[in-house]
């Protein structure tokens, strides 16, 4: 199959529209993490408050996920889309002018997080839904592909301009282009035309039932997302905590911005790949991926330059491309439409539920062992995670769906 047939699926408006729209939000989305812990560390030169400010948005992300997996099968996605990215700019041009003015404080940053964690809730169902709702099962893991090369894109350009905003201009200028491009992806999302959802109504505890039955009678789902709840704990304090922590101590918070820059690249590859191999089994090579992610965590504790991390960072991020396009095509073509979201919403619940133990807890630990001591502990339960992930029969042996419907 040539470049042309896998790229085919771009004739589509929509598609194209929901392409620039993921790529314009990651590109701010992008830049808005390395400003905020660089914001914090500039307010209070701790962890902790890192963690704070971070755990401030992932738990009501979490509290909301099942209402916003229930409301996108209920509205149009891209509605919901829409308002959710209409908050969530508004909020972060707050946080800018309170930054830029030098008014900032942990306690403001704290609730802005807050409202726009509950945004996301809303944000990522709808996502999850758009895109099979707009191509056929056959061509869903070229338009997964396309969608994630586009992330990918977004993720190399705004880590490096995280790098040079943050670095030459402060954190205030990155949490106002972050403002900038979530209303920018409004715009452009606002444009969809998706086909109505067609099912009986009933009650939100209804909703949430049948959600519920729906992902765990799939064990491939909930082994992948209970993995991920741990592992995603190991993540957020390893690397997304104590990440920024390290580089502030050793390479820069520039050299920050390219690790940043080059997990792009990496993701950008690992779609590249995902687009002209299409794996017959996308979670047995996704949960393979994710292993290339493991040395990242004790090369920030063992090897902490701008280099080896740079390096850890790229295949990082082409092992997690693989790893979310194969889960994406996977839950897309095995779920029923009017039911993914909600599906959706259980598996980011599960996948999220624990970070903000990592996020708070991590500077509590480090205080009484060492952050070297963090990183290769957690380096090593990560690996074991993923391998005992991998040897569950129903992950091992799901097979990608060309032309069969979702029964």
């Amino acid at each position: 199959m040539s470049w042309r047939q896998d790229l085919a699926v771009l004739r589509l408006r929509d598609v194209r529209l929901f392409v620039m729209s993921r790529f314009v939000s990651i590109l701010g989305s992008t830049i808005a993490p390395v400003a905020l812990v660089f914001a914090v560390l500039d307010i209070s030169h701790t962890a902790s408050a890192v963690g704070l400010v971070l755990a401030a948005r992932s738990i009501p992300n979490i509290v909301f996920l099942l209402i916003g997996g229930v409301i996108s099968d209920r509205l149009p996605r891209h509605l919901v889309i829409l308002v959710a990215n209409s908050v969530s700019g508004l909020t972060q041009a707050l946080a800018a002018v309170l930054v830029l003015s030098g008014h900032a404080t942990i306690g403001q940053l704290v609730v802005i997080e807050a409202i726009n964690g509950a945004a996301a809730a809303f944000v990522m169902p709808a996502m999850a839904g758009v895109l099979p709702a707009i191509v056929s099962k056959s061509d869903l893991p070229q338009a997964m592909a396309i969608s994630g090369f586009a992330r990918s894109a977004a993720m190399i350009g705004g880590g490096a301009v995280a790098g040079v905003i943050v670095g030459l201009t402060g954190p205030g200028v990155g949490l106002a282009v972050d403002a900038a491009t979530f209303l920018i992806g409004a715009a452009l999302i606002s444009r969809l035309t998706l086909p109505p959802i067609t099912r009986e109504a009933a009650s939100v505890l209804t909703d949430l039932r049948e959600g519920w039955s729906e992902f765990a009678s799939r064990q491939w789902v909930w082994v992948v997302v209970l993995a991920f709840g741990l592992l995603n704990v190991l993540y957020t304090a390893c690397y997304q905590t104590l990440g920024p922590v390290i580089a502030d101590r050793t390479f820069g918070r520039t050299g920050w911005g390219l690790v940043s820059a080059c997990f792009g690249a990496g993701l950008v590859l690992g779609g590249l790949l995902m687009l002209r191999l299409k794996p017959r089994y996308p979670l047995r090579a996704g949960m393979a991926g994710m292993l290339l992610g493991a040395p990242m965590i004790p090369c920030l504790a063992l090897f902490p330059n701008l280099v080896v991390i740079a390096i850890a960072a790229f295949i990082m991020g082409l092992g997690f491309e693989v790893f979310g396009i194969g889960w994406e095509t996977a839950l897309g073509q095995h779920v029923p439409l009017d039911k993914l979201s909600r599906v959706s919403s259980y598996d980011m619940l599960g996948s999220f539920i624990a970070n903000p133990i990592g996020q708070l807890g991590v500077g509590y630990v480090v205080a009484a062992a060492s952050i070297k001591a963090v990183e290769l502990y957690g380096g090593t339960l990560y690996t074991l995670i993923i391998i005992g992930a991998l040897v569950v029969p129903s992950v091992w042996k799901l097979r990608r769906l060309d032309h069969a419907p979702v029964g």
